[in-house]
């Protein structure tokens, strides 16, 4: 089978920042995949309303300090903005916005049409804990683009990309958006397979022989099911290599992701398990938060 289509460049990339460290990276690795795809880059800042309503309920003899505050935020954005100008084709946008975080965000990405967005894995206030708790669950449900969580500096391009599969519907979205973001890198196709209801057999006392059995013919049902999976893709065999393991699937993620020295996770914020179309996989949401590299995760909706 050839090899299909590469899929389209990302045309416009969004990184937001707080000002911390980890925002840095996470502008600087945007801007990498900007100069790559030729992409159009926007660096988005929100002052959050909520403590600013705190600060203006401390403030009332005039309204000046706003105007200097947001003049003084203006121009920290600015100033970051053009320090990423160097590394890409096109010059940065800076974006700054009042609003609640996560849906200023979410906003910025439909009224900017960006293609994906940069966030680091760790900031400070306002932006501090985007990812952490219920704030990382509703921007992940939330945002209309796939979220690029960065923990590791833009040393160099992708190189090695880790996409886990369930077989649902949005296992081959992950694999199309890894090759649109990182067309160059190897792509290892990782699926944790397991024996169905193992507990139960063993509480009704299925002896270890028969449950050896199970297991076989669970792993050459993965196996097969990982076999299709590629044929269907139509990946080359320079471009993947396969990796199925035994057990639960966060930890066998974490750990392939180390050992083979993955620079990327690529995965759908949906599973097999997901009730409705706004649910975060408790998958997801564990990589998100463990991972040691960076993490993408996948938006697109199926029908």
């Amino acid at each position: 089978m050839s090899s299909p289509a590469a899929p389209p460049p990302l045309r416009h990339i969004a990184a937001a920042t707080d000002f911390s460290p980890m925002a840095a990276e996470a502008a600087r690795r945007a801007a990498q995949l900007a100069q790559a795809h030729n992409a159009r880059l926007s660096l988005v800042h929100v002052v959050s309303h909520g403590w600013m309503d705190e600060l203006r309920t401390w403030i009332t003899d005039n309204t000046d300090w706003q105007d200097r505050l947001t003049a003084q935020t203006l121009e920290r954005l600015e100033a970051e903005a053009r320090q990423l100008d160097a590394a890409g084709a096109h010059p940065t946008q800076p974006v700054l916005i009042e609003g609640n975080p996560v849906q200023s965000l979410c906003d910025a990405v439909v009224g900017h049409d960006i293609d994906l967005l940069a966030v680091g894995a760790r900031g400070s206030s306002p932006l501090h804990h985007l990812l952490g708790g219920t704030t990382a669950e509703r921007l992940l449900r939330k945002v209309g683009c796939p979220l690029l969580v960065v923990r590791q500096a833009a040393v160099h391009a992708y190189r090695r990309v880790l996409v886990p599969l369930d077989f649902s519907p949005w296992s081959a979205h992950a694999v199309t958006l890894a090759r649109r973001v990182a067309p160059e890198a190897q792509l290892v196709l990782l699926h944790s397979f397991r024996i169905p209801f193992e507990e139960k057999l063993r509480l009704a006392g299925v002896d270890d022989a028969t449950l050896v059995h199970y297991r076989e013919k669970a792993r050459a049902e993965a196996r097969q099911r990982l076999q299709d999976f590629v044929l269907s893709s139509g990946l080359s065999a320079e471009q993947h290599s396969v990796c199925l393991t035994e057990g639960d699937a966060p930890p066998n993620i974490l750990t392939q992701a180390r050992e083979r020295g993955c620079d990327l996770i690529v995965i759908g914020k949906h599973g097999r398990q997901a009730a409705e179309e706004l649910l975060l996989g408790s998958v997801t949401k564990h990589v998100v938060s463990e991972a040691e590299c960076d993490v993408l995760v996948s938006t697109a909706r199926t029908a």
